[in-house]
């Protein structure tokens, strides 16, 4: 059996890491901009993070009140799915690939909010895209010179981001997370076998992702005083 779960995740992988770049290249700013501006049912990273920051009145506790919140909903099985199925009908992106997209990227723009980073930037923007890959995830591509930097320095830069940008670094997080749900999905077609487990492992998986974004944003937005545009 475990060679066989290998076997699977490895074609389900492959299969995402080719479709899945082209896919998301289309729309990918009106994406990032509806993740962390909110739509109807999904209020914004500002909104968020303000109401755990009057709750709390401590940016320390209320950053980890966001984090539990977004790991709480990953957890809710059909969530992500749904969620996604609204932001991507004009975008073409697949919704379970969306739906995890969507939450991991409100989460991180609340994080930036909260440590004092203005998330109306593009360039804090495709920072907080790129935290979706995670730690592990996002090291080795920019070492290979795939994406621009680190999501700290892309923040904080002086150069303007090009839309170009913003695509290709959309393209990269889509690749990355067709990967992990490809690979996900082959978990589950095990897991199916021993009953009610199929859907406890689903929920699980997501909110561990969740999880490790949480701690490579925490790492790549540390404190910093900047004026918010109006």
């Amino acid at each position: 059996m475990g060679l066989r779960a290998s076997m699977a995740m490895w074609a389900g992988n492959q299969a995402a890491r080719r479709t899945a770049p082209a896919v998301a290249a289309r729309g990918a700013q009106h994406f990032v901009d509806k993740a962390i501006d909110g739509f109807t049912g999904f209020p914004g990273a500002r909104e968020v993070a303000r109401k755990y920051l009057e709750r709390r009145r401590d940016v320390d506790r209320a950053i980890r009140d966001v984090i539990e919140q977004h790991v709480r909903l990953a957890g809710v099985q059909g969530f992500v799915t749904n969620v996604g199925g609204v932001v991507t009908m004009p975008v073409a992106i697949p919704a379970n690939i969306a739906g995890v997209a969507v939450l991991h990227l409100r989460m991180a723009a609340a994080i930036a909010h909260l440590r004092g980073y203005d998330i109306a930037d593009p360039r804090v923007r495709t920072a907080a895209l790129m935290t979706l890959l995670g730690k592990d995830g996002a090291e080795p591509i920019i070492r290979e010179k795939h994406l621009p930097s680190s999501p700290h320095e892309v923040a904080v830069g002086r150069a303007d981001i090009e839309p170009a940008t913003v695509e290709r670094v959309a393209a990269r997080v889509a690749q990355e997370l067709a990967a992990r749900i490809g690979g996900k999905h082959a978990t589950l077609m095990l897991a199916k076998r021993v009953p009610l487990l199929g859907g406890a492992v689903s929920a699980g998986v997501d909110a561990v992702s969740t999880w490790s974004v949480a701690r490579y944003a925490r790492s790549q937005f540390p404190t910093h005083v900047m004026v918010e545009r109006a």
